[in-house]
């Protein structure tokens, strides 16, 4: 199945040894997303729950874990 899937990375990562980076690819309906050092390991969301995560990145919740 993980042929089919059209992995995109960050115009920002590089090609080359240690630019290893989120891969994330539209499946379904879905968004998965792989770290290109591990692609075997996946994890699925929703587009409205990746948005709400990346827009809390950016606002700073995850600053200070408890």
């Amino acid at each position: 199945m993980s042929d089919a899937i059209a992995w995109q990375k960050s115009s920002f990562s590089g090609a080359g040894q240690g630019q290893d980076c989120i891969e994330v690819a539209p499946v379904d309906g879905a968004i998965k997303m792989r770290e290109s050092d591990d692609p075997e390991v996946t994890i699925t969301t929703s587009a409205v729950k990746l948005r709400a995560f990346v827009l809390g990145v950016k606002a700073g919740e995850f600053d200070h874990p408890i």
